[in-house]
């Protein structure tokens, strides 16, 4: 199907944010808001972002993407992912001003964009996200950390050749080893509540997932620490776990992909699950 593109800028909280929204000939009711991970603009790694916009027009779904404030033609200064809730409904209204047939609004982010996504629906509970697709997601702490190098850097090395034959012809630090993997146990430990009984990122992005009543779409790389590190964060809160195994969510694994989907048959494979999500998942 053909499609154009149009740029587009619009106000948020006092600044100007740059986005770019591909317009198919027949657009359907649901339109996929890119939600990009970062520090980089709307272009993506590998031009990913560019790419799957176009896949998306081209199927009939209309496609934004957009720079937060601080970021590639954005002004503003810089923002942390857990800022950026004005920034996501702005790009919405954007999104719905330049395509006003779009009636439901799906949330496609990768890595921190991912868990920006979850806590956008958390904070404002917006009806007109139908839907997310989240990729690697970001739920990074000192625990899911050490836990994922233990399980995945220690117990990897204990497998190799190469490990013992340095360690029977004493040319393995030991001292160092130990001292590193005694480190990593130390911080397995699970952090407590802020002083002002606060919730953590992950805690929020946990319990969203749950909570979240529209389907979800779950992309997991096999080579990638970041990935891990979120299976991690899940196998210690109730609440993604059921989520994990309930109807809403459904999960996707790219064995041999990296964290950015860097290679044309990683994106490909994105982009095919994607659409074949929407179309089984999310009303036309």
């Amino acid at each position: 199907m053909s499609f154009v593109e149009r740029a587009c800028e619009f106000p948020c909280a006092g600044e100007q944010l740059l986005g770019i929204v591909a317009l198919p000939e027949h657009p359907n009711l649901t339109g996929v808001l890119l939600v990009v991970g970062g520090p980089q603009y709307r272009v993506g790694s590998h031009r990913q972002f560019l790419l799957l916009s176009r896949t998306l027009a081209g199927a009939g779904y209309p496609a934004m993407r957009f720079d937060f404030r601080g970021m590639g033609d954005s002004t503003g200064e810089l923002r942390h992912f857990e800022t950026v809730n004005d920034d996501i409904a702005a790009a919405i209204d954007a999104f719905q001003a330049n395509c006003p047939v779009v009636e439901r609004i799906v949330l496609w982010g990768l890595c921190d964009a991912a868990s920006a996504s979850l806590l956008y629906w958390s904070a404002t509970q917006d009806e007109r996200v139908s839907g997310m697709v989240l990729l690697n997601p970001w739920a990074r702490s000192e625990a899911t950390l050490a836990k994922t190098h233990i399980k995945h850097y220690y117990g990897q090395r204990l497998l190799q050749v190469e490990f013992w034959h340095k360690l029977l012809s004493g040319k393995l630090g030991v001292g160092r080893a130990l001292q590193g993997f005694a480190s990593s146990l130390m911080r397995t430990r699970p952090a407590s509540l802020s002083r002002d009984n606060k919730l953590s990122f992950q805690q929020r992005i946990m319990q969203a997932l749950e909570a979240f009543p529209g389907p979800l779409l779950l992309i997991l790389s096999g080579n990638d620490y970041t990935a891990k590190e979120f299976l991690q964060a899940c196998r210690g809160s109730e609440p993604a776990q059921r989520a994990l195994g309930g109807p809403h969510l459904t999960r996707f694994d790219l064995a041999s992909a990296d964290h950015t989907f860097s290679s044309r048959e990683w994106r490909q494979g994105v982009e095919a699950e994607t659409l074949a999500w929407l179309r089984k998942s999310i009303a036309h």
